[in-house]
């Protein structure tokens, strides 16, 4: 009994911060393997308590957005790892075998052929209306030909090659660690403009309501006539199951989104319905997951490899071990908090799977030395690291902007519009520079023209472009100082901090290089962080010989008095998410610079306001800002306050 109390407590929680928070705090695999543990203990004992998540689906929603319960309950699915199984489930009968989708399950209603209404599966009884999302979903029909009233029931999913070019666009805080729990997050935001860009597409996989059919593959058929995209779908029989699941397996590598298993469901509607259902789980279907091949190694090393975002990850090397008909012999580890959390050290024995039967991962360690290092230098450059905390959990960053492993990105940090504002380069373009050795720092911009006939050779280039881009550098090289300061990437060196620096050191950018952390300390605004990253950049010879070159090249302007009106001197403010009354984030932070105010990076006891136009989500500045009492407003609530 005190064991399943204790499953209970775990799978309680893991389910809460799936359902309500769109976070995970354990694997999937993780989860199935201490629910089937509190199956066989309730089914030992004989004892269900009332808060077993055996008994009841999901849990209540908890967000502003407007509650609706569902006409009909949706339950889970019981579940198996067993081919066998499902040929017992379907006996003499003909099945539908589908993808099981790792996204997030959404209920679209239709009245008079116009959507009327979509709603989350939320805890299975209650969802959230998010009908002003799912209109702008990629490939959600607004209008259909079949005027009598339909309910569809599928899956809102983001592509792999969608989450990674989003997650890109997010600051580090604000990552998502996975397609579903992006998916999730932005499903549920208020703003329909968020969701817009996010590419949501819907994969309809049951009909609740309308049209008279016989069989589930007329149902898919039917919804596919309406203008639906459906889920890839075959007709089974006992005979040919396993043949079939086989074949679902090997294309999962091949797949644009992720996917947890596969559901199988009896074609004959009427014979599936008199089957009834438990309390949890229809009668009618199964979801199929695929059965984790594990196997047992040793622990080698660990690699901490710097990505071009300064972000170091650490990798496991172990032993060769033969999974899903391939060696594997490394596994990421992803964050610091799950190096610490499976107490990795070198020497360990631990057992490793692949999720999803793609990616690599520890499932468990088994002898917990917890001695591999986390490293204080960069293996790249031998900057200094830092571990920061994200979405995620903790992470590992080398804190040095010229590291060789950062070089693409922060060359476009570099000529970005609020650094240099050199115009016509992109980051792919700069890549191709560094691929061809046009580029090995940030100096190189400025001899660029030394490379004019090979440039002007490669493909999109030409006499006009080439040129554009030598007068564009030449027109950056007059630049402001605390743009100059900014372009550089300096950690935690924001462009407001930037400014900061450069009135405290009058303009002087001498001793602005030459400042110790006590003198840095005394500016208002700046604690030890800060300095110690300012102090750390000027003393690193390397830097100043960069330095000593591009002043060769540049020549500070002469630096503008603000005359507005100081409306915001003493308030400091913190800008998180998307802006649609300014053009960028950017624009909105020079509009409180020029009235005297602050903009920071993150939420404190200083910070005076937040500005989110999604006020409600559950990001963690909002969270922190209801921590401290820090009004969160809008940015027509700030152009109220503050502008007009």
């Amino acid at each position: 009994m005190d064991r399943m109390r204790e499953l209970i407590d775990i799978l309680n929680k893991a389910a809460k911060s799936y359902y309500q928070l769109s976070r995970e705090i354990m694997t999937d695999r993780e989860y199935d393997t201490l629910y089937d543990e509190l199956v066989a203990l309730e089914e030992k004992t004989g004892i269900v308590l009332s808060d077993s998540p055996t008994q009841k689906v999901g849990f209540e929603v908890l967000s502003s957005l407007t509650k609706v319960r569902h006409e009909k309950r949706m339950l889970s699915l019981d579940k198996t790892k067993d081919t066998q199984k499902l040929k017992s489930f379907l006996g003499d009968k003909e099945g539908v075998l589908s993808w099981k989708m790792d996204g997030l399950t959404i209920v679209l209603k239709y009245e008079d052929g116009i959507l009327k209404q979509a709603i989350t599966r939320g805890s299975g009884e209650i969802g959230e209306d998010i009908t002003h999302n799912a209109r702008v979903f990629k490939n959600v029909p607004l209008m259909i030909k079949e005027k009598a009233p339909v309910t569809v029931r599928g899956e809102g999913i983001i592509t792999f090659r969608d989450f990674e070019k989003i997650n890109e666009t997010l600051a580090d805080e604000d990552k998502y660690k996975n397609p579903r729990n992006l998916c999730s997050g932005s499903v549920r935001q208020l703003n329909s403009e968020i969701a817009a860009k996010r590419n949501i597409h819907f994969y309809a996989f049951a009909l609740v309501e309308g049209g008279e059919h016989k069989l589930r593959t007329e149902q898919l058929d039917f919804l596919k006539g309406l203008g639906f995209k459906v889920v890839e779908h075959d007709i089974v029989t006992a005979e040919n199951i396993e043949k079939t699941v086989r074949e679902y397996e090997a294309r999962i590598e091949k797949n644009e989104f992720a996917s947890d298993g596969l559901v199988l469901s009896l074609n004959d509607i009427e014979y599936g319905k008199s089957l009834g259902e438990t309390s949890k789980f229809p009668r009618d279907s199964i979801a199929f997951k695929w059965a984790d091949e594990m196997a047992e190694t040793t622990l080698t090393e660990i690699i901490w490899n710097t990505s071009r975002t300064g972000l170091i990850n650490p990798i496991a090397v172990f032993e060769s071990v033969e999974l899903e008909g391939t060696t594997v012999n490394r596994a990421s580890v992803h964050n610091v908090s799950i190096l610490k959390e499976l107490a990795l050290g070198i020497g360990d024995r631990i057992k490793v799977y692949k999720a999803n039967m793609i990616i690599p991962q520890i499932a468990e360690n088994l002898t917990k030395s917890g001695n591999a290092p986390i490293p204080d230098k960069c293996a790249v450059c031998g900057g200094e690291t830092e571990i920061r905390s994200l979405r995620e959990g903790e992470a590992l960053y080398c804190t040095n902007p010229n590291c060789k492993a950062q070089l693409v990105r922060s060359i476009s940090h570099f000529c970005s519009r609020d650094a240099m504002n050199i115009e016509g380069v992109s980051e792919e373009t700069i890549r191709k520079f560094v691929d061809e050795g046009f580029i090995e720092n940030y100096t190189d911009m400025f001899t660029l023209e030394s490379h004019g006939e090979k440039i002007m050779a490669m493909e999109g280039f030409g006499e006009k472009s080439f040129g554009n881009l030598v007068a564009s550098v030449k027109r950056s090289s007059d630049v402001h100082m605390y743009n100059f300061i900014y372009a550089l990437g300096i950690n935690h060196v924001g462009l407001s901090n930037a400014k900061l620096l450069c009135k405290n050191f009058d303009f002087d950018f001498e001793r602005i290089t030459k400042a110790t952390e006590e003198e840095l300390l005394e500016i208002d605004g700046f604690g030890a962080v800060i300095a110690h990253s300012l102090n750390s950049y000027f003393a690193n010879a390397e830097n100043m010989n960069l330095l000593e070159k591009a002043l060769g090249f540049i020549s500070f302007a002469a630096e503008e008095v603000n005359t507005d009106a100081e409306s915001l001197s003493g308030k400091t403010f913190v800008v998180t998410g998307d802006v649609f009354e300014y053009k960028n984030r950017k624009e909105l932070q020079k509009d409180i610079e020029l009235r005297g105010g602050k903009v920071t990076g993150s939420v404190s006891k200083n910070t005076d306001y937040l500005i989110n136009n999604d006020a409600h989500s559950a990001s963690s500045k909002n969270k922190k800002a209801k921590e401290l009492g820090i009004p969160v407003i809008t940015e027509k609530e700030f152009i109220e306050m503050f502008i007009k």
